[in-house]
């Protein structure tokens, strides 16, 4: 079993040694000793940080990520938080592709101003009801009955 330090697998894995020791803190890797004051880990580190690099850059949470790996270290992904991950990126796709077409509209608007242009208008109502730019609706809390 091939064993790197913490600045080998720094250097091989593209993450910071701090995010490293972070992630070993979290419990998401495992370091299997020292060799003086520098962490070890075993090589098979670079995948398990490669699964976790693709899960940040789909958007999971590190507590979600962790979740994805069982008690003996193997990866056991919930096909259905897959699923819900793809289908919250669809969502996210199509408004962003909304704001963007509506961006390249209203560059090329002839209106006289922003403020006169239908397309831009409906940009703005989308963008005060939370419908675009990540900002999320309200849910309204039922008031409790009047005794």
């Amino acid at each position: 079993m091939k064993q790197l330090d913490i600045a080998e697998v720094a250097q091989r894995s593209g993450v910071p040694a701090s995010t490293l020791r972070y992630y070993d803190e979290k419990g998401l890797i495992a370091s299997i000793g020292r060799h003086g004051l520098r962490r070890m880990f075993d090589a098979n580190v670079l995948e398990r940080l490669a699964l976790i690099a693709l899960g940040r850059a789909a958007g999971f949470s590190l507590d979600e990520i962790a979740r994805m790996f069982g008690p003996n270290g193997q990866p056991r992904i919930d096909r259905l938080m897959l699923t819900a991950k793809a289908d919250e990126l669809d969502r996210t796709i199509r408004n962003l592709s909304a704001m963007r077409d509506g961006l390249r509209h209203a560059a090329v608007c002839r209106a006289p101003s922003h403020m006169e242009c239908p397309t831009f208008r409906r940009i703005l109502g989308a963008a005060a009801s939370g419908a675009i730019g990540g900002r999320k609706k309200k849910e309204k809390t039922p008031k409790p009955p009047v005794s």
